[in-house]
């Protein structure tokens, strides 16, 4: 059996004005069915030998379809060399479109259909969250393999500058109790074995400094530029702490930096950035994001746990004990509820809450204090 002819719709009466005559030519329209979209069929019917030409699909410039009620008064189509109609009958236009198969694009979709647009940005809402959740750190971790090693000192030489400036003050501690902590803290770096390494290759510039002016705390930046606060020594001292519970809180921040929790976190502010400089074409931003994102350092919590789980193995390679690091960290948690002042404002935030790398929470130490962070 033969297929059945398909429908083809009434003609259309236009206007064609080809470019070469001043005149306009009275034309029929014919739209067909074609292997890639419509084709339109073009009659004139003011001459006396009547010509007709077919534009396949991709020989015209098809007008965008409207929604319901905002039919324009006229419709244009061009025909590119071959000048363009104008055609005084919109709805029969639109009309003799669908009879020959056209279906409008997602564009056209979301300019005419409520739940399309809704559907679409609900789509691109999710996406974008997706990314941000998974996506930009897993690209930040493969992009930081290839940032040099000079970079991340050049940045966190400028960092530590800007917090000198803004927040710390030199430390007290005395010279011989300084360095009596680095020597302890390089032997520790000693026992720094391969496997413990997340990019084998990297070789950071271990640097212990002394500050006073933030509270008990310690940071570290990246390429190896690690700062205790005196407060720390002191809070360790004061819990009859020795220096086991130090060593375990820089550590964790070595975790920090071999794995390069803080370049990571400047490259994925830049992925950011430049994405969203891409989509609303803006990239002003980009010039003062590194000094920005240093600044104001706070690590994810999957940055933490990592850290916490390399401090944990650390520490064994050193024969240390990681207990008194949760000891030490429970003693804050209990005399920072202790000292917090009634009339504190909520979800304030001070330089120490930035750089707190190692916040104090109970259940955390407790299971640091066990080794049950990495299991």
């Amino acid at each position: 059996m033969s297929e059945a002819p398909k429908p083809v719709a009434a003609p259309l009466r236009a206007k064609w004005f080809n470019g070469r005559h001043s005149r306009a030519r009275e034309v029929l329209i014919v739209l067909e069915a074609g292997p890639r979209g419509p084709a339109l069929h073009l009659h004139v019917v003011d001459l006396a030998h009547a010509a007709s030409r077919r534009f396949e699909y991709d020989e015209v410039e098809w007008p965008p379809q409207w929604s319901a009620g905002r039919a324009p008064e006229r419709i244009t189509v061009a025909l590119r060399d071959h000048g363009s109609v104008e055609i005084d009958q919109p709805l029969a236009w639109q009309q003799a479109l669908a009879a020959a198969g056209a279906r409008p694009g997602l564009a056209q979709r979301m300019q005419t259909r409520w739940p399309v647009l809704l559907g679409v940005l609900l789509v691109a809402v999710a996406g974008l969250l997706a990314f941000y959740r998974w996506g930009t750190p897993w690209a930040a971790a493969q992009l930081s393999r290839h940032v040099p090693l000079e970079w991340e000192l050049s940045l966190s030489q400028q960092a530590m500058a800007q917090v000198d400036q803004a927040w710390l003050k030199p430390s007290q501690l005395p010279p011989e109790r300084q360095q009596e902590l680095r020597t302890q803290f390089t032997e520790l770096l000693t026992r720094l074995e391969p496997s413990l390494k997340r990019y084998p290759a990297y070789a950071p510039r271990y640097e212990l400094h002394f500050r006073r002016g933030m509270g008990p705390n310690a940071f570290a930046l990246p390429g190896g530029t690690l700062v205790m606060t005196d407060e720390l020594v002191e809070a360790a001292a004061k819990q009859g702490l020795g220096d086991d519970a130090l060593l375990g809180v820089l550590a964790h921040e070595i975790g920090h930096v071999e794995h390069r929790h803080g370049t990571r976190l400047v490259v994925e502010q830049g992925v950011l950035n430049v994405g969203l400089g891409l989509a609303l074409g803006d990239v002003s931003s980009l010039v003062s994001m590194t000094s920005t994102v240093m600044t104001g350092l706070a690590y994810r919590r999957q940055h933490e746990s990592e850290s916490d789980c390399f401090a944990l193995a650390l520490m064994a390679s050193a024969q240390r004990p990681t207990a008194p690091m949760a000891d030490l960290l429970l003693g804050m948690s209990r005399r920072g509820k202790e000292t917090a002042e009634p009339g504190a404002k909520a979800g304030g935030s001070t330089m120490g809450d930035w750089f707190s790398t190692h916040p104090a929470t109970p259940e955390r130490a407790e299971r640091l204090k066990a080794g049950a962070l990495c299991r």
